[in-house]
């Protein structure tokens, strides 16, 4: 048996508390909220090959609506995507695990996994391979590995591991799940020394993990090896049966199965991790100046302390005065203003936002494609602008409208277009209509971004009045 792992990143999480930046339609894995790349990208960066510990391709799963921004978005660090599963509809990670060890098992019955979220921050990436290389010793005995982080403070965001004794580093057999603490419980914890904080990333034998399922959650067995069973290819993606995945039960892995297994032994580090739960986390990570203010390179602070000031818009400034323990987080359609000490409580403004049916809530300003972006200008009753980013090589789907017609308006970079029978290129400054019922594509032939502004006009506007005739990516 080699000692070979493979990391399964978990991507299909929406990120509530982190709104408005993070939303159901482009939640905070996929942004570059700390540092230079996405906290996906950087999860992946740190699962590859060190000189300490070995990894095997990844394995990512995420749903439908994501399965191109993961292919994207790894490939734009250097990375073989791998296998992408794509899970019909969300059933938290008891299932996905499930998934992904089948899987795994299926074509290497030695298979070694590491579990880990993709919305993570570690930043020393080195004695986090140490830890992995100290867990795989007891991963090998049959064990069930889970990550714990040594506490600095009386956290109350964060679920607790008790270990069976006090640990210096090496693994130590895990006696409890502790749920969320409130403070005094929280400090009675820190003061122990036996407990640490659950990390939610895990490393077994693929083979143990079924094991386990088989012994704690048989239920959910037979429908999680029929979704990947009856799962149909879907380009570079695997797409897990809609039917057979309904019947899985929506629960996690620490109630399915880690609360309930004898065998599981914990890792302790200290590797700078924070999960980036809440804003207040996130002013954490973030470079501070002397009086605790972190702000973004268009915000700014006058005589401010313990702040977060983050815009998101270019075009937009965001200004603090005498402000103490605020978080101000602005995009270009919604800002979000709240005590600091409010940051887990974020959820229930996008609770009351979706109550009231406000758009906002779980739709991003931006909306993401395999072939590039648009976001909306402008829009009203008949008319609605656009901005439509295209990528090189990279075309829209053949397709019509009910009840709308276009005008293209080409500002950077050259457009294929075609209406009906007919095909032109139009180049910057150039026009074309598009009459409602005309059969018609975009395409960017060039080596560099397309952008053009559409002009829709119209009795409806929404997406779903698309017929699609062709498309290279396989959307319906």
């Amino acid at each position: 048996m080699n000692n070979l792992i493979t990391p399964v990143l978990l991507a299909g999480g929406s990120g509530t508390r982190l709104w408005p930046l993070s939303r159901k339609s482009y939640p905070k894995q996929f942004s570059n909220l700390i540092g230079n790349a996405s906290l996906f990208q950087q999860s992946a960066l740190r699962l590859v090959s060190s000189d300490i510990i070995e990894f095997a391709p990844h394995i990512t799963m995420t749903n439908s609506d994501f399965r191109f921004i993961v292919g994207e978005q790894l490939q734009g660090i250097g990375i073989n995507p791998g296998p992408i599963l794509i899970e019909p509809e969300g059933k938290n990670t008891g299932p996905a695990i499930l998934a992904a060890s089948l899987f795994a098992f299926e074509n290497d019955p030695n298979a070694i996994l590491l579990v880990a979220p993709s919305d993570h921050v570690i930043h020393n990436v080195e004695a986090f391979h140490e830890a992995l290389a100290c867990g795989l010793s007891a991963v090998m005995q049959g064990k069930i590995v889970t990550f714990g982080i040594t506490p600095t403070r009386p956290e109350t965001g964060y679920g607790y591991l008790e270990l069976s004794e006090a640990s210096s580093g090496a693994a130590v057999d895990l006696l409890r799940f502790v749920e969320k603490p409130d403070v005094e419980l929280a400090q009675e914890m820190l003061d122990a020394g036996r407990y640490l904080w659950n990390a939610g990333i895990f490393m077994f034998r693929a083979l143990d993990m079924i094991e386990a399922f088989k012994q704690y959650s048989p239920e959910n067995i037979a429908p999680v090896k029929s979704a990947l069973d009856t799962a149909k290819s879907d380009l570079d993606f695997l797409r897990l049966d809609p039917d057979a995945w309904s019947r899985c039960d929506d629960i996690s892995i620490d109630y399915a199965i880690m609360e309930q297994a004898k065998n599981l032994t914990v890792v302790p580090f200290s590797a700078g991790w924070s999960d980036l739960g809440g804003w207040d986390a996130v002013l954490e990570e973030m470079e501070h100046d002397e009086n605790g203010v972190a702000a973004s390179s268009n915000a700014h602070a006058i005589d401010c302390k313990d702040t977060l000031l983050r815009s998101e818009s270019g075009s937009l400034e965001l200004v603090g005065l005498g402000l103490k323990d605020i978080i101000a987080v602005a995009m270009q359609d919604a800002v979000l203003v709240a005590h600091k000490g409010r940051a887990q409580d974020v959820k229930t403004v996008v609770a009351l936002l979706k109550s009231t049916q406000v758009s906002q809530a779980e739709k991003f300003p931006k909306d993401h494609r395999p072939w590039g972006w648009f976001e909306t200008l402008s829009i009203s009753g008949r008319f609605q602008v656009k901005r439509i980013f295209v990528k090189p090589g990279a075309a829209l789907s053949l397709q019509s409208h009910h009840h709308r017609s276009e005008h293209w308006i080409v500002v950077e970079g050259t457009a294929k277009v075609t209406v009906d029978k007919r095909v032109e290129l139009i180049t910057e400054g150039q026009s074309v209509y598009i009459p409602l019922g005309a059969v018609h594509r975009m395409e960017n032939p060039g080596k560099v971004p397309m952008v053009l502004i559409e002009v829709q006009t119209g009795t409806y506007l929404g997406e779903d009045d698309i017929i699609r005739y062709e498309d290279i990516y396989a959307r319906q």
